[in-house]
């Protein structure tokens, strides 16, 4: 009858390996221990022929005695310094090993988590489809319904795209985890990155230059690169000009692998040039709509 021998994994050879090292290591000092108590011993009596004048004949021979034990005492003591670098070596790795182990566990959980996202995604765009055709499909045609049926289109195809994005910064968090990067954790929200205000009305998009508008008595800024919740009143006008673009976009699926959602490093100062004043802009274009309608 075969019998099959289960392949060890890297904690149980790293501890395998090291439990042997200390064995010998453990033989080697015991031998050390003996011989430099051998040695002690030979000292002890070159030392006492020499007090007691012994003839040199003998006092040659406990020399060379004594030498040659003291000789191998050197010897052990650097096979065992040798010992204890391969020891230090040896738990090194083991710790090592373990570290993994436990960044292993942990990008698991983080990928399990973007792929049961993912599972659950259509089921969520089935059941919006369904109250969408539940009033589109109808003969009756209700202001009420019509409102109801275009905000849960546009909610369904915001989550959808954000589902597609937080399914890839999971997936990018779980290689660094795997990695043994420190920065696993996503940095907490600056306060003009904190979640958009309910009496807003507003729209996930991704910026392609930094921006700035206002909102009552408060100026946000947000960079480029980044992920923002944009008021739908400037969203037009940032479109037209090609400051910001949608989610689902191909050219924000390359961007956001090149810098992420988070926008490019470093404060924005108040004066930058580079900060497009979307405020600014939609005045520019009050006038000319204006016009084409006189």
């Amino acid at each position: 009858m075969a019998f099959f021998k289960r392949e060890l994994g890297p904690i149980e050879r790293f501890e395998n390996a090291l439990k042997e090292k200390l064995a010998a290591r453990q033989k080697l000092a015991d031998r050390l221990s003996f011989t430099e108590a051998e040695l002690a011993e030979k000292r002890t009596a070159a030392e006492q022929l020499a007090v007691a004048g012994a003839a040199a004949s003998r006092l040659d021979r406990a020399e060379a005695s004594m030498r040659v034990v003291e000789d191998r005492a050197k010897s052990l003591r650097a096979a065992l310094a040798e010992f204890d670098e391969q020891v230090g070596s040896a738990e090194r790795a083991l710790t090592d090993a373990k570290a993994q182990r436990d960044r292993d566990a942990v990008a698991d959980e983080i990928e399990a988590m973007a792929a049961a996202i993912e599972r659950a995604a259509p089921g969520f765009g089935a059941g919006a489809a369904a109250l969408i055709d539940a009033v589109t499909k109808s003969s009756m045609s209700i202001p009420e319904a019509t409102r109801f049926s275009t905000s849960v289109d546009a909610v369904r195809r915001e989550v959808l795209s954000a589902t597609d994005l937080i399914c890839w910064e999971l997936r990018s968090a779980a290689v660094r985890t795997r990695a043994g990067n420190v920065n696993v954790a996503a940095p907490a929200l600056s306060e003009s990155d904190q979640l958009p205000l309910m009496e807003i009305d507003r729209q996930l998009i991704y910026t392609l230059h930094p921006l700035r508008w206002k909102e009552g008595t408060e100026v946000r800024r947000v960079p480029a690169f980044a992920l923002v919740g944009l008021p739908k009143a400037l969203l037009p006008a940032a479109l037209a000009h090609q400051h910001v673009d949608h989610l689902n976009a191909r050219r924000v699926q390359t961007l956001m692998h090149l810098h992420g959602s988070n926008g490019l490093q470093g404060e924005l100062q108040p004066d930058d040039p580079q900060i497009i004043d979307l405020d600014a802009l939609i005045a520019e274009e009050t006038p000319s709509v204006q016009a084409d309608v006189a």
